[in-house]
């Protein structure tokens, strides 16, 4: 917060999304200050502003399974569970440089992130870590898509990813092939209780990966609860592992 912005290296175009290009985003970025720094689900926004604090642009912040962020070459992320703890020249897809010789900078293995300006925020779902049961309601009623890629939806709830919906519905009992709009107020009420629960807890934790059911995560897994065999299908184009026996 307070710092100046006094180069913009963005070397890789695939990384910067929404149409814009480098060029783009230095002429939005160059000299200006950040402001502040917001979430909403998966995405990181930096408010840039100039001396008297009005804001004029938003850079918007996407890491992937493999993008880890590194201000003033210390990374705030150590090592991911599906990255690498290195950090090679040819990874850095993006960098801010500060008036006070300090850097912001992207390092994304796999390029599964990206940067992009002035990101439509208000695409967004309401945000996982806060949801409340009037928010799922209203993003669930009437569906007959699949309970689970209603989850993943980031247009209806921002914030959840795959090993995280599979959690929250083994711990809720849940069946992630149901209708979303199916669910009755007794459900709806534990399942949003699950979700800031599971969020906030695997977040302390040390992310997703770290769920009770992932180490069952695998072909001929069992469940950790009652034993039994998991079920292994795709739903909402994702690997999904489920319980028949308690997930409903």
């Amino acid at each position: 917060m307070g710092r100046a912005v006094a180069t913009v290296h963005a070397p890789d175009d695939w990384f910067i999304k929404g149409g814009a290009d480098g060029a783009a985003l230095s002429l939005a970025l160059d000299g200006q200050t950040v402001v502040a720094v917001r979430r909403t689900g998966k995405l990181l926004m930096m408010d840039f502003g100039d001396c008297d604090d009005s804001a004029r642009a938003v850079l918007g912040l996407r890491f992937g399974m493999t993008g880890r962020l590194v201000v003033d070459d210390r990374a705030v992320i150590q090592k991911l569970e599906h990255s690498s703890a290195r950090v090679l020249p040819e990874w850095r897809r993006f960098e801010l440089g500060f008036h006070d010789q300090g850097t912001l900078v992207i390092v994304d293995p796999r390029r599964l992130g990206g940067v992009e300006l002035n990101p439509d925020d208000t695409r967004l779902g309401p945000d996982a870590f806060n949801l409340a049961t009037e928010q799922l309601a209203a993003a669930l009623e009437g569906s007959r898509t699949a309970l689970k890629a209603r989850l993943l939806d980031q247009h209806r709830v921002a914030g959840l990813g795959n090993l995280l919906v599979d959690e929250i519905l083994w711990r809720t009992g849940l069946d992630p092939a149901r209708e979303a709009g199916s669910l009755g107020e007794s459900e709806m009420e534990r399942l949003v209780e699950s979700i800031r629960f599971t969020v906030a807890e695997l977040a302390e934790r040390g992310g997703s990966h770290t769920g009770d059911l992932h180490h069952a995560r695998v072909r001929g897994g069992s469940c950790p609860r009652d034993g039994g065999f998991l079920d292994r299908r795709t739903i909402g184009g994702r690997t999904t592992y489920s319980c028949p026996q308690h997930q409903k």
